[in-house]
């Protein structure tokens, strides 16, 4: 039986996680296909295959199971693996109602990242996801990722940028 821990919280850089043994490095994105802003342009500057991967996922999406709420694990590194979860509907633009947020999709994303966290034995390491161009607040997102992995005994830190 794993006890609930908190989630650690520093300043520093996502893409650069803290500590020893596997790690995931968990970002929300869109459900359009867009990558090129936020967060995800750290991502690419240290790994292509984020990137390539999602866009792939996105083109195929006919035969996948890509679309709100879906987690797709990518490899960066012996002990790194990057998770993309789809927890924004569309983007943010001049007509857009309301955040494109959406913390159900959220949610399910995390409850799925448990899984894979817990049978690679990794710790999750993440910005606030959610809460950046997506437009979400951390108030709504910090109580899923403690329902969602640290309840479930997965380790996280959320990196606060400088």
């Amino acid at each position: 039986m794993t006890t609930a821990s908190t989630i650690g919280y520093v300043r520093g850089d996502a893409t650069a996680p803290l500590g020893k043994g596997v790690k995931v490095i968990a970002h929300v994105c869109n459900d359009v296909g867009g990558w090129g802003k936020g967060f995800v342009l750290a991502v690419s500057r240290r790994w292509p295959e984020p990137e390539e991967a999602y866009r792939r996922w996105h083109r195929e999406r006919a035969g996948n199971d890509f679309g709100l709420g879906a987690v797709q694990l990518v490899r960066v590194d012996r002990y790194l693996w990057v998770a993309n979860m789809v927890g924004q509907r569309g983007i943010r633009t001049g007509r857009s109602s309301g955040p494109p947020v959406r913390y159900e999709a959220i949610d399910t994303a995390l409850a799925t990242l448990a899984g894979h966290a817990l049978d690679l034995g990794a710790s999750v390491h993440m910005p606030r996801i959610g809460c950046g161009l997506a437009g979400g607040r951390w108030e709504s997102v910090e109580p899923l990722v403690t329902a969602r992995l640290t309840g479930r005994g997965v380790p996280v830190t959320v990196y606060d940028h400088d």
